[in-house]
């Protein structure tokens, strides 16, 4: 099955992913999929990436994943990296050297699984991958927490290989410079913080899930600072409504247009958004654009 199959199939099985979702959400499992070793990303890939991945089928191919796996429920966080990295950058992943920054504003219910996260170890091969993730909705004990991950998420299966990987996790090293990723929480608004945040990490590109630009006017100064900052910035939104919305917003303050337009994210959640205040169907990460 190829391109709307895949979506597709999600609508099938609707209920089993949701009722799926609910269970991994919850913080006491926070480092296992709950899912047998056939149905995750446990382990390596059994195959470098050696091409670029279009979409969330190129990507179940190569993680030799079935495509009725719901891990692409949870995954979309992190592949949205990756694709917004294509986007941003005009040279391939194997010409960066060293480290990828990323400065991640807003997150919110990322904060329940962050260890998804990890599978950019994957996407960026021979990259130490550092995010500094901004936002309010972070809660005040977790402000300044640092987080290594240096394993991937496990399967349940007791002799799966994953569980002698992540007992014996140790962040990678090559030519005397460690791997992985590694994450950063800090509690606050971009443009209250960006003064110290950049001291130690100035961002390859800046990247906001479902941001609503258009509903919260806290995005004002901080879409002023990135004009000034002139770093790529990337905002993902749940419709192409709230994402022409937004985008109005910014070139407004801006006063150019947008250097990403509106445009499908082939990874973004493929299950629809029930609670959402619109009559417009909706999924996480639906629509990207950027400046």
């Amino acid at each position: 099955m190829r391109g709307i199959s895949f979506f597709k199939l999600f609508k099938e099985k609707d209920h089993t992913s949701k009722d799926w979702v609910w269970s991994c959400c919850q913080p006491k499992i926070d480092n296992c999929w709950s899912l047998p070793s056939e149905s995750c990303p446990c382990c390596e890939p059994l195959v470098p990436l050696s091409k670029r991945l279009n979409n969330w089928e190129d990507y179940y191919e190569w993680r030799c994943l079935p495509l009725y796996s719901p891990v692409s429920l949870l995954l979309h966080w992190p592949l949205t990296l990756y694709h917004v990295f294509q986007l941003t950058r005009s040279m391939p992943i194997s010409e960066v050297h060293d480290k990828v920054h990323i400065h991640y504003l807003g997150p919110e219910r990322e904060l329940l699984q962050l260890s998804v996260f990890a599978e950019l170890q994957t996407l960026f091969p021979g990259l130490e991958v550092n995010i500094e993730l901004i936002g309010p909705a972070i809660p005040q004990f977790r402000d300044g927490e640092k987080i290594d991950l240096c394993s991937y998420c496990n399967c349940f299966g007791e002799g799966c290989s994953c569980k002698f990987e992540s007992e014996n996790a140790s962040q990678v090293v090559l030519n005397g410079k460690p791997l992985g990723v590694t994450l950063k929480l800090h509690k606050g608004f971009y443009h209250d913080l960006y003064g110290d945040i950049v001291k130690d990490s100035f961002p390859h590109f800046i990247f906001a899930a479902n941001a609503g630009v258009a509903v919260y006017s806290s995005w004002l100064p901080t879409i002023e600072l990135i004009k000034e900052m002139d770093v790529p910035a990337v905002f993902t939104d749940y419709c192409e409504e709230a994402a022409n919305l937004a985008a109005s917003c910014i070139s407004t303050v801006t006063g150019r247009p947008l250097t990403i337009p509106i445009q499908l994210n082939p990874f973004r959640q493929p299950m629809v958004v029930e609670d959402s205040a619109l009559i417009l169907p909706c999924y996480s990460n639906c629509f990207l654009f950027g400046m």
